[in-house]
């Protein structure tokens, strides 16, 4: 079992420079894998059948491990490397000069570009399918042309316009807006921003530009022998994170819901049990919305439904697959034919084990690139409909292009039907019996419409204790701290026990709907003073924001509180944590919680231990520049205790109980 093995190569007394997991956490995982009974019980078929899987590639990589990289000290850009930093050794400097906090700090917003560009990269498509359904180039509608109103007036457009001219309007707008330079002010920053955070900015040297141009001017200070002052390339990566969340994040989402609705909430089904293998089953994995949505469309009709009868199916079924099923779940009814969401991206593998999949439609990460012997061995079709996926087996590529979405969901309609003959009697499938249900969909507007459109009964609540403080929950999923979602349904289920309302995003909240602490059930997990507010609204006490994106949607809520109690966000009882960040777009999402003023913990230890200034800078020094700061810990119930610690000290100097 993967973390009993782990005991075998880090004990409770290694030193690597604090990436130390204590050995209690891992004696409470009992061998597992995974905090969910579903992806257990596939794994056991996975190892059964030989598949090589991402659990068991983890224990063989911990073998190996470089102790360079771990703690950031480590450099491959240039011929004259690679370097490494090692101060015993007499190497404090690599060849070009550069010193270990730099040369951490840069490895860093070099992720931080990566995480950056890929939300940059949704949301220009998000734009340009908002164009070109204003143009009726796609089978979409404009569905809450209220929000695309309210939108235009927010940033100053005409609306007294018909829809489609406004969408376009609007389109235009917000494409201008990521490539603003320093010397065209943002406007999505001037009307999104906390009031009293943007003088702090400019007064800082962090106001942001275009997310656009933010990218660029940090790739151009990697460059070797461009900027190798650490304290420079924090300061960048600080103003890249706050305009990645309001020149695309909130844009994207915006146009999202224009298109497709704004979520309010419903129940909904998760879990790896909601697959058959009697239906037609298309997946929909990835961040990005407009083939599934596409497709889902189509499968609705009943010729679409008849004729997968015909093929010897119940029906043609659509799932969710990480963020794009989040996506779909947040705005769409379960029903017969949108059966809900999988789970997270350690669960793909397990997912395609199941024998089920006809074809797996990916669009943006996570598309692990080892699915091709999935696809082969239980006889599944592998389908890019995006310019940038590409995995070793793919047997198809779908370029996006808005105006043939249509086309596309065509194709892959019929593609899905003749692996279905394929697949049928050749595969044995196997389905956990585990479906859970969830309330997804909340929004900032449906929490304001919750509370009466009014926010000062949660301002009653918080003064009266009954809910102590809120903590927002941007979260990935990974193997380093523990089995898959541990750490994340472990945190919270001590944090609400402690009155702390969650608010969930990304594929951790992927973790909390499956691990059930997305229903009214969970309300029972809670504190009495929290349970009491779930019991009054009638929502449960993790409120499910939907994807890594929506960190824009959530510090829209924060922003709109801040504002109300004419407060600056460092001020407020909240905090930010990333109990189980993986990829690179969570730590430019970790970044801007830090520039925002957040307190915010993250887990495990980002790649940067062995540069001590940056440390300090991260972990204290910020705080009192920004008011934000980095918390690390990897003990879930420890990380609770600070950030409940964090939160009482807030409410102490806001004068409350």
């Amino acid at each position: 079992m993967v973390h009993n093995q782990r005991k075998l190569f880090i004990k409770e007394t290694d030193v690597l420079e604090g990436l130390i997991l204590e050995e209690r956490i891992w004696e409470k995982t009992e061998g597992r894998v995974s905090y969910h009974d579903s992806v257990e019980e596939m794994v056991k078929r996975m190892r059964e059948d030989g598949m090589s899987n991402v659990f068991d590639r983890w224990t063989l990589q911990e073998k190996i491990r470089c102790k360079f990289c771990l703690q950031g000290l480590s450099c491959q850009l240039c011929s004259q490397g690679p370097c490494r930093i090692s101060e015993k050794g007499g190497q404090d400097k690599g060849v070009c000069g550069i010193g270990a906090d730099a040369m951490a700090m840069r490895s860093l917003l070099l992720r931080n570009v990566m995480g950056a560009g890929t939300y940059s990269h949704h949301a220009y498509e998000a734009f340009r399918t908002l164009r070109a359904t204003a143009q009726g180039k796609t089978p979409f509608q404009i569905k809450d042309a209220e929000k695309l109103k309210w939108m235009c007036e927010k940033v100053g457009l005409t609306t007294g316009q018909d829809t489609n001219t406004m969408a376009l309007a609007l389109a235009d707008f917000l494409e201008q807006e990521m490539g603003k330079d320093i010397d065209e002010p943002s406007v999505m920053v001037e009307v999104f921003a906390p009031q009293k955070r943007k003088k702090l900015w400019k007064d800082l040297g962090i106001y942001p530009s275009g997310v656009v141009h933010e990218e660029q001017n940090c790739v151009a200070s990697c460059l070797t022998n461009v900027d190798g002052d650490y304290a420079s390339l924090a300061k960048k990566a600080l103003r890249l994170g706050l305009a990645t969340i309001y020149t695309a994040q909130i844009g994207l989402e915006m146009v999202q819901d224009i298109l497709f609705g704004t979520p309010a909430p419903h129940e909904v089904d998760v879990d790896l049990g909601i697959m058959d293998p009697d239906y037609v089953n298309i997946v929909f994995n990835g961040h990005q919305p407009w083939v599934g949505v596409a497709t889902l469309q189509k499968a609705r009709l009943p010729e679409i439904q008849e004729k997968a009868k015909k093929g010897g199916a119940k029906g043609l079924r659509i799932v969710g697959s990480i963020e794009t099923g989040q996506e779909l779940l947040q705005r769409f009814e379960v029903d017969g034919v949108f059966v809900g969401l999988m789970g997270n991206w350690l669960a793909i593998e397990p997912l395609l084990a199941t024998g089920t999949v006809d074809v797996m439609a990916m669009e943006e990460n996570c598309s692990p690139p080892a699915i091709d012997q999935y696809a082969e061995k239980y006889q599944a079709t592998l389908v890019s409909v995006s310019n940038i996926i590409g995995v070793p087996g793919l047997q198809h590529q779908m370029a996006y292009h808005p105006a043939q979405v249509d086309a596309m969901a065509d194709r892959l309609i019929d593609l899905a039907l003749d692996n279905f003959k394929k697949r049928k009697g050749t595969v044995v499938p196997k389905v956990p019996k585990f479906t859970q249900k969830a309330i997804a969909g909340f929004s900032t507007e449906a929490v304001l419409k919750a509370l009466g459109n009014r926010l000062d009964p949660l301002v009653d609540v918080i003064k009266a204790g009954k809910i102590k403080g809120v903590v927002a929950l941007a979260n990935c999923s990974t193997l380093r701290n523990g089995p898959q979602d541990w750490n994340t349904v472990n945190l919270v289920k001590e944090l609400i026990k402690k009155d702390i309302l969650v608010v969930s995003a990304g594929c951790g909240n992927h973790a909390l709907e499956v691990a059930g602490l997305c229903n009214l059930q969970a309300i029972e997990m809670a504190g009495s003073g929290l349970q009491e507010v779930c019991r009054m609204l009638k929502i449960p006490p993790v409120l499910s924001f939907g994807t890594c994106t929506d960190t824009g949607r959530i510090s829209m809520l924060v922003t709109a509180l801040a504002d109300h109690l004419d407060v600056d966000v460092p001020q407020l009882p909240i905090a930010v944590t990333a109990p189980e960040w993986m990829e690179q777009k969570a730590t430019i999402d970790g970044v801007f919680a830090v520039a925002y003023g957040a307190y915010t913990h993250l887990s495990p230890t980002p790649f940067v231990t062995g540069a001590p200034q940056l440390v300090k800078l991260l972990t204290e020094d910020v705080e009192t520049l920004t008011g934000g700061k980095i918390a690390l810990g990897d003990d879930p119930k420890e990380a609770a205790d600070h950030i409940e610690a964090h939160i009482l000290s807030k409410r102490k100097d806001l004068g409350l109980s």
